[in-house]
This record gives C-alpha cells, sequence and structure tokens, in this order.
C-alpha cells in the first residue's frame, strides 16, 4: 500500500485571484457535539438532546465555534496548502446553517484577493473565502479570511 504524497506547499507566488482548494471530508457524531460543547460552549442546544428541541435550533446543533475548528483542520489538512502555514490576520465568520449530528462537512476555499507586502517583501496578505458546507450542499459556515502567505524564498 503507497502513501498519498503530501499536497504541494504554495507560497504567495504561486497564487492567483479566482484560485480554488477543496479540502477532504469530516464526519460529526453527537458525541463531538456535546464533547466540544461542554468544554467550549455549553449551552443546552449544544449539550442536552432533549433540551435542544424546545430551542431556537429545534435539535441538537453544533457550536458556531466546533464547525470553525473543524474547518481549520480541514484546511490545515490540504485544504489550504499554504507555505509556512495558516496564519490568520483578521476576518469575518458567518453561520447562516446548523451544523447537525450526521453532517459530512468539507471546505471549499476560494483567493479573492492577494496583496504582496511594500514594506514586508518575504510576505502579503491573501483573503480566502472558506465555505464550509455538509452534504447537502448546505453551507454551514463561511469566512472571509486575511491570512499571512509567504514568499518563495530569494536563492
Amino acid at each position: 500500500m503507497s502513501e498519498m504524497p503530501a499536497p504541494a506547499r504554495l507560497f504567495l507566488d504561486d497564487l492567483h485571484i479566482g484560485q480554488t482548494f477543496i479540502s477532504g471530508t469530516h464526519a460529526i457524531d453527537e458525541a463531538q457535539i456535546k464533547t466540544f460543547a461542554v468544554q467550549f460552549d455549553p449551552q443546552p442546544f449544544h449539550t442536552d438532546t432533549e433540551a435542544a428541541a424546545e430551542t431556537f435550533f429545534r435539535g441538537l446543533a453544533a457550536s458556531g465555534w466546533h464547525t470553525a475548528a473543524i474547518t481549520m483542520r480541514l484546511n490545515v489538512e490540504g485544504g489550504l496548502p499554504f507555505a509556512g502555514g495558516i496564519i490568520g490576520a483578521g476576518g469575518e465568520i458567518n453561520w447562516p446553517y446548523p451544523t447537525r449530528v450526521g453532517d459530512i462537512l468539507h471546505v471549499e476555499n476560494e483567493v479573492v484577493e492577494i496583496t504582496p507586502s511594500r514594506s514586508r517583501p518575504d510576505r502579503g496578505i491573501v483573503t480566502v473565502v472558506s465555505r464550509t458546507l455538509n452534504q447537502r450542499a448546505d453551507v454551514v459556515q463561511t469566512l472571509k479570511a486575511k491570512l499571512v502567505v509567504l514568499r518563495r524564498p530569494m536563492k
């Protein structure tokens, strides 16, 4: 059995507006939702199946922060193959639809802006729109992030 090669790591110079990247997938279950919520967002619609039925969500829903954490993991594992890692410099996040038990999430990323730094020639800012979708193509999160991306080192 052969191993899959690691995705190529891209520098600022390798990117262009409109470029897209698609992550792998992550299946979410009830235990993941509750475990995350108990530690980081302990509200009944995230921690208690019965109580959640009587809330705004009408059932158990993952914390938006849990969806954000899954998005990050999927992007780190290949959804955004940037040299030097995924380094955030700000952004805007929206959760238009809840993540539910049984959802299988993936992330579709699009480069929408590239700004080379004038004061730091070794890097630039890349704006990426990341849409996290479930198996029904419902968008459960949209993140517009400004990311620090390194330039290819001079030889």
